[in-house]
C-alpha cells in the first residue's frame, strides 16, 4: 500500500501545477461586450491584434483598438 502513495502523490503534484498555469482572463470590448478566455491572451504586436482561446476552446482575435480592458479572473 505504501509503494502506491508515491506514484500518486507525484500525480496529484503534477496536476496542481497544470492547474495554476491557467489564467482565465476577460476581455471588455469598448462596445461593452465580453469575451471570456482559457488563457490570457496574446499581443501581436506587428498584426496589431489580440489573440486567445475562447471558453469554446476555439481560438479568436481582437483588434487591439475594439479592446477596452483585458483582466485576469
Amino acid at each position: 500500500m505504501r509503494a502506491a502513495t508515491g506514484p500518486a502523490l507525484a500525480l496529484l503534484a503534477g496536476l496542481a501545477l497544470l492547474a495554476g498555469c491557467s489564467n482565465p482572463s476577460v476581455i471588455t470590448l469598448n462596445d461593452g461586450r465580453e469575451i471570456q478566455t482559457l488563457d490570457h491572451p496574446e499581443y501581436d504586436d506587428e498584426a496589431g491584434f489580440y489573440e486567445f482561446e475562447g471558453i469554446d476552446g476555439k481560438p479568436g482575435r481582437v483588434n487591439k483598438d475594439q479592446v477596452r480592458t483585458v483582466q485576469e479572473l
